[in-house]
């Protein structure tokens, strides 16, 4: 266009140079008029540029059709909960933001998510997200859903996960399941309008999983696996992870009967809240291939090798009798007896201990008041 306008222009380059290097330019309002715009182009030589309107439309028509300044985007305003909002109000006021914030079909992600974050720190990525407004995936959706339902304890929140096949591919899909008073829903995003928000109009998890089952087949997608968690706290400074799959159900290989039954029942345990996150009962953190974080155990020292027996332990029981002679072995008195596993040697070759001599007790007068001996 600058090439254009040097050409047809009487001052050529140097007016465009002025234009183009100029440090400091009018801005013009966004609805122009044809009025000090118009002279502004004579001035310049551009006027003739434009094409001429019809005779019956003027100059009123000209300024419609001439280039207008883009307005900036503006950033869409977090919904804020009001008293005089019911809970289904809130919570589509929450859907209308996410969709106003619209889905990324870039294919790059804009917000880390790692899901064995512990929840204070997905709450931070949260509030960038507010900060930024740039386009949501479904897992950012989940977490941004519970960042803005946080405070409504009458809300209970837990992540519904998908496993899909269509055209030899599998596809994963999160929601973010949402229960109050007696009925069920969901929020999130997708790239299709069945499969994120539901209404609170379910009365069981089964008939909200049936639901999405039955839309994903409006798509020719094959539900492979469901996977459900546990409710997420609301305490925004929490440190424990959200539990993403507490509950799995493979349901191409379940009739449905029987996937109703466990949905119902894990239902059933999760308003009672007596399911405990699996991953209380292991460590969340990986070890180190190799590693052990256990401490090292001191090297056990090697048994002791016997020697040398006692002689002693070989002697025969001893037997005290009624004389004064001393001791004699048991059965030397001519009573029978059993044999023994050892020998009886004869009364002459007998060993006999000597008799320990007996302690002094010592004297009172050499004692203290506290009892201790004082040696002299």
């Amino acid at each position: 266009m600058w090439l254009h306008v040097a050409k047809v222009h009487p001052k050529g380059g140097e007016m465009v140079g002025a234009i183009r290097n100029a440090t400091f330019l009018a801005k013009s309002g966004t609805n122009l008029t044809c009025g000090p715009f118009c002279s502004s182009l004579s001035d310049l030589g551009l006027l003739s540029l434009l094409p001429e309107p019809p005779a019956h439309m003027g100059w009123g028509a000209l300024s419609q059709r001439l280039p207008t300044r883009e307005a900036e985007p503006s950033i869409p305003q977090v919904p804020n909960y009001r008293l005089s909002m019911t809970i289904p109000d809130w919570l589509q006021a929450i859907q209308n933001y996410m969709k106003t914030l619209q889905y990324n079909h870039t294919g790059t992600q804009f917000f880390e998510i790692r899901k064995m974050r512990p929840l204070s720190g997905l709450m931070e990525t949260a509030k960038e997200m507010t900060r930024e407004s740039l386009p949501i995936k479904c897992l950012e959706a989940v977490i941004l859903g519970i960042y803005l339902t946080n405070g409504q304890p009458s809300i209970e929140r837990f992540p519904i996960s998908f496993k899909t096949y269509f055209s030899g591919n599998y596809f994963h899909h999160v929601v973010l399941g949402i229960y109050c008073n007696g009925h069920y829903g969901s929020l999130g995003m997708s790239r299709r309008a069945e499969l994120m928000d539901k209404p609170l109009t379910f009365r069981t998890l089964s008939d909200l999983i049936f639901d999405f089952e039955d839309s994903y087949k409006k798509y020719l997608h094959t539900v492979k696996k469901v996977k459900i968690g546990l409710y997420v706290p609301h305490e925004p400074h929490s440190f424990q992870p959200i539990e993403w799959k507490q509950l799995v159900l493979n349901v191409s290989k379940m009739l449905r009967a029987d996937i109703r039954k466990e949905l119902e029942k894990y239902a059933r345990d999760m308003r009672m809240k007596i399911l405990k996150p699996a991953s209380a009962h292991s460590p969340t953190q990986a070890r180190s291939r190799g590693k052990s974080l256990s401490p090292r155990r001191r090297q056990a020292s090697p048994p002791r090798r016997l020697g040398r027996r006692d002689k002693s332990s070989h002697l025969p029981p001893l037997q005290q009798t009624g004389t004064q002679d001393g001791l004699v072995p048991r059965g030397v008195s001519g009573e029978k007896q059993l044999p023994s596993l050892y020998p009886w040697p004869s009364p002459s070759r007998l060993f006999f201990r000597p008799a320990l001599p007996e302690k002094k007790v010592a004297d009172v007068s050499t004692l203290n008041e506290v009892g201790y001996q004082i040696r002299i």
